[in-house]
């Protein structure tokens, strides 16, 4: 048998074993309510309360904070964001140095994005540089976002993700977790959880050489046979 053929034999397993596990409707859609609600997508949950019955566990309105933080973030004015923060959770930035750093890369990236680039050069030796010579992984960071300048297209760049959507969609979700666990509330619903656990799962396999069927696109639910590259 060829190995190909081994390849399609071990998706076809794998995707049996998957059809044979059922969850119910309300299992389902009780895990996208805890999702949208600590994620703080209030619009949303209240939309999906509406259409699915499920009712969230905590008051919708005490979202209002995180969803203007988020909304700043996405929409690249991290001054602002940061202004946010620092009003309603005056502690939190001062206790977690990490996310301070994170902030301050995000409105590095705004400012290289909008083409400004002795006012980031700047920034970036004032505001980050004394912080990321104390951490090794910080000044990768930060050298990395450098980087940018270097190209006349930076989106097309080796570090052109920097600039697309996501980025700004990672640095909203990491504050808003830190945010949740100042509130002493969970920062991991199930369904992040389960997501977790499955991009772990797929590492190690590809870790040991294993070929499988592997989620390659999450949006769309494809899988693609073969080892994780």
């Amino acid at each position: 048998m060829s190995a190909e053929r081994t390849d399609v034999s071990e998706k076809e397993k794998w995707m049996q074993m998957m059809n044979q596990m059922h969850f119910s409707r309300t299992e389902m859609n009780s895990l996208i309510m805890d999702y949208l609600v600590a994620e703080g997508f209030k619009e949303a949950a209240e939309k999906f309360s509406m259409e699915s019955g499920i009712q969230p566990k905590e008051d919708l309105d005490e979202l209002d904070k995180r969803i203007k933080i988020r909304e700043a973030i996405q929409n690249g004015n991290l001054i602002e964001a940061m202004s946010i923060v620092n009003n309603y959770y005056p502690e939190l930035l001062d206790t977690n140095p990490r996310l301070f750093f994170l902030l301050h890369q995000q409105h590095l990236i705004e400012l290289i994005r909008d083409g400004k680039i002795m006012e980031a050069i700047e920034y970036a030796h004032s505001t980050m540089s004394e912080q990321a010579e104390q951490n090794s992984e910080l000044r990768l960071d930060l050298e990395k976002t450098l980087a940018l300048l270097a190209f006349e297209k930076p989106e097309n760049s080796p570090f052109g993700d920097l600039l697309r959507p996501a980025q700004r969609q990672r640095v909203a979700s990491e504050l808003n977790a830190a945010v949740l666990e100042m509130e002493d509330k969970a920062n991991a619903t199930q369904l992040t959880m389960s997501l977790k656990q499955l991009y772990w799962a797929q590492d190690v396999l590809e870790k040991q050489k294993i070929s499988f069927p592997f989620l390659s696109d999450l949006t769309s639910a494809t899988f693609q046979t073969g080892k994780l590259t």
